[in-house]
C-alpha cells in the first residue's frame, strides 16, 4: 500500500493515528509546526515513522492521499485551506480509528460541559459490570492508539466538537449529548449556530438500531433537535418532567426507563454530588441500561465512582476554609454549575484567556453566593466590568500561589475558596491541569 497518509499535529491523537496507519501498512508521515514531546518523538522513531517538527513540508503534504488533522488545528489555517482546495480527503483521528474497529461498538459522549465526567462514569459502570472496554478520545489515550495496540469490543469515547467536525462515517451505537452552551466560538467564526451544528454531528450517521441520549432540560438542545434528521432512538433525561422512555429525577429519586425494566435509585446514593452531576449520572445510567447491564451493577458503580481530578475536587480544609479545585471549568457555564452547587459563602477565583465570555450568565449566582472575587489572569478588565457593581471585594493576582494567598486572607472559617476560572488557562499555565496542580500545591503550602 503506497498511499501516503499525512498526519498533521503530533500530540496524543496524531501519534495514535500514525501508529494505526503504520500497522495497517500505509506509508505515513507526521508533520508538526511546533516541537514534539520527547516521549512522542521516541515512539515515532521506535516505530520507524517519519516525522518533522517546527515546519510543514508543503509539497509533500499536498501529495497525500489522505490527511488526518489534529483537532487543535483550525480550518482557517493556511495549510488546511490548501489541502481543502486540492480536494484531498481530510479527517479526524476519531474517524480514522473508527474505520478499523470492525464489529466493535462505541459509546460516544459530547457536550459543552459534563462530558468528561459522564464519559468516565459510563466507563466505570461498564468496567464494574465486567465488560471488556476502553476509555478513549479526549480522556484516556487516543482512540487510534487503542485500536492499534489493544482493540476492544467496546469503546467509551469523549469527543469534542473539533473532532466531530472532521468525521465522515463515524457512527456510535450510543451517542450522548450532555448540553450545548456557548464555547469555542473563536473556532466557529463567532457563530453559536455553527457550534450547535457541530455538536449534533455526533448523531449524523446513526441508524434506527442506535440510541441518542440527550438533556431534555437543555434549552438549546431542545430548540434545535428537530432541525437534524436523527434516525436513532431518542432517550431524553430530565429533572423537570417524568418520562416513559429515558431518565428522570423526581422527589430525589432517579428512574431510568429504557424498556419495560426500570432502574430506581436515590440521588443521596450517588457518589457524585451537585445538580450538574445528577444530569451526568442520568446520562451514564441510561447508556449502561441500553447496553443491557444489570441494575445492581449499575447501582453499585454509581455509588462507588470517584470524582475526577480538577473537576469540583476537594483539595483540603485549612483553618475551617475549604478549597475546591474546578480548574476544568474553562467556560462560564461550567462555573455556573460549580457556583450552583455551593452552599457556603464563596471566594471565587476567576480568570485566564477569555473565549468571548458572557459573565451575565453567572451574575445572579455571584450576587447570591460570592463574597469576593480573586482574578487570576494577565488581563482581568472584563471580569471587573462584569462584577464591580455587585461584588465589593475584587483583587488581581498573577499566579496560582498569589491567588491562593489572597483568597485565604479574604476567607473566614466556614467559607469555601473555589477555583472555577470560566476561562482557558494559556496565559499563565500550560493547560487546565497545570493550573489545577499549581493551585493544589499552593493550598498544601498554606
Amino acid at each position: 500500500m503506497n498511499e501516503l497518509v499525512i498526519i498533521l499535529g503530533a500530540g496524543e491523537s496524531g501519534v495514535g493515528a500514525a501508529l494505526l496507519a503504520k500497522q495497517k501498512g500505509f506509508d505515513c508521515f507526521v508533520s508538526d509546526g511546533g516541537q514534539l514531546k520527547n516521549a512522542h518523538k521516541a515512539e515515532l522513531e521506535e516505530n520507524g515513522i517519519e516525522f518533522e517538527e517546527g515546519t510543514h513540508s508543503e509539497e509533500k503534504i499536498l501529495s497525500a492521499a489522505l490527511v488526518i488533522k489534529s483537532p487543535g488545528i483550525p480550518e482557517k489555517n493556511e495549510l488546511v485551506k490548501k489541502i481543502r482546495a486540492k480536494g484531498i480527503e481530510m479527517i479526524s483521528e476519531i474517524e480514522w480509528a473508527y474505520r478499523y474497529i470492525g464489529d466493535s461498538r462505541v459509546i460516544a459522549i459530547t457536550g459543552s460541559n459534563g462530558k468528561t465526567t459522564t464519559t468516565a462514569l459510563t466507563y466505570h459502570i461498564c468496567k464494574h459490570a465486567g465488560l471488556d472496554c476502553a476509555l478513549v478520545g479526549n480522556i484516556g489515550i487516543s482512540f487510534a492508539r487503542q485500536v492499534a495496540n489493544d482493540p476492544k469490543p467496546l469503546y467509551v469515547a469523549e469527543i469534542s466538537s473539533f473532532q466531530l467536525d472532521d468525521i465522515v462515517t463515524f457512527r456510535p451505537h450510543i451517542a450522548i449529548l450532555t448540553n450545548i452552551t456557548e464555547d469555542h466560538l473563536d473556532r466557529y467564526d463567532y457563530s453559536f449556530r455553527n457550534y450547535i451544528n457541530s455538536k449534533f454531528r455526533i448523531a449524523l450517521n446513526q441508524q434506527s438500531s442506535d440510541y441518542f441520549i440527550y438533556n431534555a432540560d437543555d434549552e438549546v438542545t431542545v430548540q434545535h433537535i428537530k432541525e437534524f434528521p436523527i434516525l436513532s432512538n431518542p432517550l431524553p433525561f430530565s429533572m423537570r418532567k417524568e418520562l416513559l422512555q429515558g431518565a428522570f429525577i423526581k422527589e430525589q429519586e432517579m428512574t431510568v426507563a429504557n424498556s419495560d425494566e426500570k432502574l430506581q435509585m436515590s440521588i443521596y446514593d450517588f457518589a457524585l454530588k451537585g445538580k450538574h452531576n445528577q444530569y451526568n449520572t442520568m446520562a451514564a445510567g441510561l447508556a449502561a441500561s441500553v447496553i443491557g447491564l444489570r441494575k445492581d451493577k449499575i447501582r453499585e458503580a454509581i455509588q462507588s465512582f470517584e470524582a475526577l481530578e480538577h473537576r469540583m475536587e476537594h483539595v483540603a480544609t485549612v483553618r475551617g476554609i475549604e478549597f475546591i479545585n474546578d480548574s476544568k471549568a474553562t467556560n462560564v457555564n461550567s462555573t455556573w454549575y460549580a457556583l450552583e452547587s455551593m452552599t457556603k459563602p464563596t471566594i471565587l477565583i476567576l480568570g485566564g484567556v477569555d473565549k468571548g465570555n458572557d459573565y451575565a450568565q453567572i451574575l445572579d449566582l455571584v450576587k447570591e453566593k460570592v463574597k469576593a472575587i480573586v482574578c487570576m489572569g494577565v488581563d482581568n478588565r472584563k471580569i471587573h466590568e462584569a462584577f464591580q457593581n455587585d461584588v465589593s471585594v475584587m483583587v488581581n493576582t498573577g499566579s496560582a500561589a498569589e491567588a491562593v494567598h489572597a483568597s485565604f486572607q479574604l476567607a473566614d472559617k466556614g467559607d469555601v475558596v473555589l477555583l472555577s476560572p470560566a476561562c482557558a488557562s494559556f496565559d499563565l499555565f500550560r493547560n487546565y491541569e497545570d493550573r489545577g496542580n499549581q493551585f493544589k500545591a499552593a493550598v498544601r503550602e498554606l
